[in-house]
């Protein structure tokens, strides 16, 4: 492997470690969003990444990229709308609190 590619891939492996680790360490659901999208991010890096190493006269590395973040951002969007509906019924946003929902 190129030393190159190296220095994108371990940045956007910790990207994804760390937003592993939030995802399961955190109880708050906006955290636990973020640490989604920070491991969204991390793995269009890497479509990005080699794409250009593999297929440097290539964009579809890129394209699926822009595709991956509009769907990020609809996802947010949605997750969103249900975490203000879920603080507007129990008035926290901590996961443990959702048992309070069922009917």
């Amino acid at each position: 492997m190129d030393l190159t590619l190296l220095m994108y891939l371990v940045p956007s492996l910790v990207m994804f470690g760390c937003g592993v680790f939030g995802f399961i360490t955190r109880k708050n659901m906006i955290a636990m969003l973020i640490s989604l999208e920070l491991m969204l991010n991390s793995v269009d890096i890497n479509f990005v990444v080699f794409n250009r190493f593999l297929y440097p006269e290539g964009s579809e590395g890129m394209f699926f990229t822009l595709f991956a973040i509009a769907i990020a951002a609809a996802e947010t969007a949605v997750a969103i709308a249900l975490i203000i509906n879920v603080y507007r019924a129990v008035k926290n946003v901590d996961i443990n609190q959702l048992t309070k929902l069922k009917f």
